[in-house]
C-alpha cells in the first residue's frame, strides 16, 4: 500500500511531464520555440512536437493573411483641398524569425499598430503629391499600388508582407461641407450671373439690329414716298398747267371756287367784306368774263 502512495504521484507527475512537453503544430500557424527568450528553433511543418518543460517557450503566429483597418486619416491634397480617407489593408507574416525580433512578445497587436503608422505615412506622402480629382477617379487605383509598394518596402523590417492595400472612402471633413456647399453655391450663382449678362448682351444687340433696321425700312420707305409724292405733285402742276394754258380764265373760276369752298367750311361761316371785292365777282355776273 506504501509502495502505491509513491507510484501514482510520480505516474501523475510523469504524465504532467509528458504533456507540457508535447505541443500540436497546426496547418494555419507559424510556430518559433524559444529558449530563455531567444528563438531556438522555427517549426514550419504542421504535426505533433516536443519540447523541454520551463527551458522552451513555444510562440505561435497565425499564418494566414490578416486584416487591418485603418483609423480614419485627414490628408491634405496638392490643391490643397483636405480629405477625410479611410483604408485598409492586407498582410501576412512573412519571416517568422524577423517578425518575432521586431515585435518582440507583443505579437500580432503591436506589428498591426506599428505597420498602421507605416500605412497613414505613406498614405500622406503619396495622395499628398496630387490633387484631390486624382484620388475621385479611376487613377485612385494607381494610387493605392504605389502605397501598397512603399509600406511593402517599410514593412519588410517588421518581417511581414503588404498584400494590398485600399482606400475604402475619401470624404470632406465634416466642417469643411458647408465651406465647400456655399462654394459651389457661389460659383454656379456666378456662372447665372455671366450667363444672364451674356444673354442681355445678345438681347441688347438684336434690339439695336432691329432698330437699325426699322429706322431703315421706314428712311427707305419715306425716302420713295416723298419720291412718289413730288413726282405726283410734279404730274399735278404739269395737269394744272396745261390746264391753265388751255383756258386761263376757267383755271381762274376754278381757284375762286375752291376757295369759296375753303372760306366758307362750316355751319357757321361768316365773311364781312366790301361787295365790291373782287372775291365776289362770280357771283355778280352769271356769265364767265
Amino acid at each position: 500500500m506504501s509502495r502505491l502512495n509513491y507510484i501514482l504521484p510520480a505516474l501523475i507527475l510523469i504524465a504532467i511531464g509528458v504533456l507540457s512537453s508535447v505541443y500540436i503544430v497546426d496547418e494555419r500557424e507559424k510556430v518559433l520555440r524559444l529558449w530563455f527568450g531567444e528563438v531556438s528553433a522555427e517549426i514550419n511543418e504542421p504535426g505533433l512536437n516536443f519540447k523541454i518543460p520551463v527551458l522552451h517557450e513555444i510562440v505561435k503566429y497565425d499564418d494566414r493573411i490578416l486584416p487591418l483597418d485603418t483609423q480614419p486619416l485627414e490628408v491634405t491634397m496638392s490643391d490643397n483641398r483636405r480629405f477625410e480617407v479611410d483604408a485598409f489593408a492586407r498582410w501576412r507574416i512573412s519571416n517568422t524569425v524577423g517578425f518575432r525580433r521586431a515585435v518582440g512578445a507583443g505579437g500580432i497587436p503591436s506589428a498591426e499598430s506599428r505597420l498602421e503608422t507605416i500605412l497613414n505615412a505613406e498614405l500622406r506622402q503619396v495622395l499628398g503629391d496630387v490633387n484631390s480629382s486624382t484620388l475621385l477617379s479611376s487613377d485612385r487605383v494607381a494610387l493605392m499600388i504605389r502605397i501598397r509598394d512603399a509600406a511593402r518596402i517599410k514593412a519588410a523590417d517588421l518581417g511581414v508582407e503588404v498584400i494590398d492595400v485600399r482606400i475604402k472612402r475619401a470624404d470632406l471633413p465634416s466642417e469643411n461641407l458647408s465651406k465647400t456647399f456655399e462654394r459651389m453655391r457661389a460659383e454656379r450663382e456666378r456662372e447665372a450671373a455671366d450667363e444672364i449678362a451674356r444673354g442681355n448682351e445678345a438681347a441688347q444687340r438684336v434690339r439695336a439690329n432691329a432698330d437699325k433696321t426699322v429706322v431703315e425700312t421706314v428712311s427707305e420707305a419715306q425716302k420713295e414716298a416723298d419720291i412718289i409724292r413730288g413726282e405726283a405733285d410734279g404730274r399735278r402742276n404739269a395737269i394744272f398747267a396745261e390746264a391753265f394754258g388751255r383756258d386761263p380764265e376757267f383755271f381762274a373760276f376754278y381757284r375762286s371756287l375752291n376757295a369759296y369752298a375753303t372760306s366758307l367750311k362750316g355751319s357757321n361761316s361768316s365773311l364781312v367784306m366790301s361787295p365790291d371785292s373782287e372775291f365776289f365777282d362770280y357771283f355778280k355776273s352769271d356769265t364767265l368774263k
